[in-house]
């Protein structure tokens, strides 16, 4: 049974449901799965981060008939005039995984010299109460970066074994969790959300 504080999390990707659930596990949501309602992933045919993070909230608040939290990100990189972008999760092809997404981008930027490799990581989350909500609270944070020339770490998914953070002195897949968490997109982005989350609970 939901309680007040159930939230769904509007995402199919374990990974990311899995960073997702850490950072919010620290404030008083309960937080399930979509999977749990057999919601299936929305169409994503939005044109911007925050179009795609609005149709996957507004999906899966309409399944379930519960308030939902949502996130789009992905990588943009200065160089290919902001691409991946929108189509982070599937640059090489609709059926790509992360590897191959990750050996295009090498590929695309073979040859570019590191001051032109600049990039960041941009993430929207969106939290809707319901499906005709007018006013979901949307909250936008960005992690910049430079894209090494090959790979380095083990750790995250996506494009974080290339995606060096100079301030921390290493890659996202370099990182511990909780380093990644207090200095990402998506670490950031959830802890804004959190706060005017707080605000609007009774």
């Amino acid at each position: 049974m939901p309680s007040s504080n159930t939230i769904i999390l509007a995402s199919g990707n374990k990974k990311k449901l899995k960073e997702l659930s850490a950072i919010l596990s620290q404030y008083s949501m309960d937080l399930l799965p979509q999977s749990e309602y057999k919601v299936e992933d929305a169409i994503e045919d939005g044109l911007t981060f925050v179009e795609n993070a609005i149709i996957k909230a507004r999906h899966a608040c309409k399944v379930t008939g519960l308030p939902a939290v949502a996130d789009d990100s992905g990588l943009e990189v200065d160089y290919l005039k902001g691409r991946p972008g929108i189509y982070s999760a599937r640059f090489a092809g609709e059926d790509a995984n992360d590897q191959q997404n990750l050996d295009k981008l090498l590929s695309s930027l073979q040859g570019v010299a590191k001051e032109k490799r600049t990039a960041r990581y941009q993430c929207i989350i969106v939290y809707m109460r319901h499906s005709e909500d007018p006013t979901p609270i949307i909250c936008q944070a960005s992690w910049e970066g430079i894209i090494l020339e090959a790979e380095s770490g083990n750790g995250g998914f996506g494009y974080d074994p290339i995606f060096y953070c100079p301030v921390a002195g290493k890659t996202a897949a370099q990182m511990t969790a909780d380093e990644k968490s207090s200095v990402s997109h998506r670490g950031k982005a959830l802890k804004a959300f959190a706060k005017i989350y707080a605000k609007t609970k009774p």
